[in-house]
């Protein structure tokens, strides 16, 4: 995988905001602010000089990829979905040089070097700390991107899906735009109001009726600039969610029309506008949304870029399977950062 952030993916920043009695532990210790704070307070600065030391890694199969029957995104399939992926530790993926953080920006990428019979080294990383009702603010510069790849940046509770999901950047193959999410295992519905995304789906619950299984509730960025190619080719973005007790909301931002309250980090979200994506109204976010990590990782092939790929471009333009394509051509994914 390969994410470049102006401090990490390659990211820029990793900021997180407290408001009122958001907090944040560690080791089963909180810590609350108090609820006479006014504005939002820098609770957590993720950079290029902490960021590794503060994020675990994972190394074991995605929940989600070994499922059988109905796919990520509706697909029907008879067997299990082929992984085309490993997730490495620390110390192989330095080894493989896929993690830097020098000159102020933090890199996490894939193989792009051999062939990949088993599988292409990729990185998936959790933060230590879990949290509760914050703001979240990622200043990335470049994403994954390309025919197999499957990036993403997330929020995960315990015990999925029941601990819940927020996904603030996810998306497959060539897709154009960001598709931010919210995943719950139990009903849950928004209605698209006061969101500038388009709605594609409107029960939370991963397993809700008359919709796609695993794919909860979400809206399409209108935004061509907000995911792959064209956010890559504008320079980046930030990406902002704010998580209270009544709504979380997901914004996006190109690189040149970032908030300034943003750079100052004094964040307003009350100055922004609508988000892409607004969770509001028909979940009671405080019984279903706690203790979330926070996750970058990149996927290949999987339950949702491989059960798309003959549907998509990818399949006619390189006349292989995603299993296939991502094993044998190293090169392509020197991007994938």
């Amino acid at each position: 995988m390969a994410w470049k952030t102006r401090p990490i993916w390659t990211v820029f920043l990793m900021a997180l905001f407290v408001l009122g009695d958001a907090r944040s532990h560690q080791d089963g210790h909180y810590h609350r602010r108090s609820r006479e704070l006014s504005g939002y307070q820098l609770r957590d600065d993720y950079n290029a000089d902490n960021f590794f030391e503060n994020f675990d890694f994972f190394t074991e199969p995605d929940q989600l990829m070994v499922s059988s029957g109905m796919g990520y995104g509706g697909e029907d399939k008879n067997s299990i979905v082929l992984m085309q992926y490993r997730y490495v530790n620390e110390s192989a993926t330095r080894e493989a040089q896929l993690i830097s953080n020098s000159n102020g920006k933090i890199y996490i990428g894939a193989d792009y070097q051999n062939v990949a019979p088993t599988g292409r080294a990729s990185v998936r990383v959790s933060s230590k700390k879990s949290y509760e009702r914050v703001m979240v603010i990622a200043d990335i510069e470049h994403m994954p991107h390309g025919c197999g790849t499957w990036p993403a940046l997330w929020t995960l509770g315990p015990n999925w899906p029941n601990g819940s999901e927020l996904v603030l950047i996810q998306g497959v193959n060539e897709q154009a735009i960001n598709k931010p999410a919210f995943h719950v295992g139990v009903d849950c519905r928004i209605t698209g109001a006061g969101q500038t995304g388009n709605l594609t789906t409107s029960n939370c619950n991963v397993y809700g009726p008359n919709q796609p299984t695993f794919v909860g509730c979400g809206a399409d960025d209108p935004q061509e600039c907000s995911y792959g190619r064209g956010f890559n080719e504008a320079g980046g973005g930030v990406y902002a969610m704010d998580w209270t007790s009544n709504a979380v909301r997901v914004w996006f931002f190109s690189r040149s029309r970032i908030p300034s309250d943003i750079s100052l980090r004094d964040p307003k979200p009350e100055t922004w506008g609508d988000p892409v994506l607004n969770v509001q109204g028909g979940c009671n976010l405080d019984s279903v949304l706690r203790d979330q990590k926070l996750l970058f990782g990149t996927t290949f092939c999987g339950d949702w870029a491989g059960s798309v790929w003959s549907s998509s471009s990818c399949a006619a333009s390189t006349n292989q399977t995603c299993p296939d394509y991502v094993a044998n051509n190293p090169s392509v994914f020197e991007e994938a950062y």
